[in-house]
């Protein structure tokens, strides 16, 4: 069995963290909204789709 040291050795996946950020905004969003589920574009809002979009000039 190979065991990972211990001390200074973590590593940092920038995408992973962006993407559990925006999951517990997800989930954060869910458990406040009014509805049962949340709607496409409720989805898109706590996603900020439509800043991408601009963003990128489409």
């Amino acid at each position: 069995m190979h065991v990972a040291p211990v001390g200074g050795t973590a590593v940092q996946d920038h995408i992973a963290l962006a993407e559990i950020e925006l999951c517990g905004e997800l989930i954060i969003a869910a458990s406040t909204a009014r509805e049962d589920r949340l709607s496409l574009e409720s989805i898109d809002e706590v996603l900020r789709v439509a800043e991408e979009r601009d963003a990128s000039g489409e």
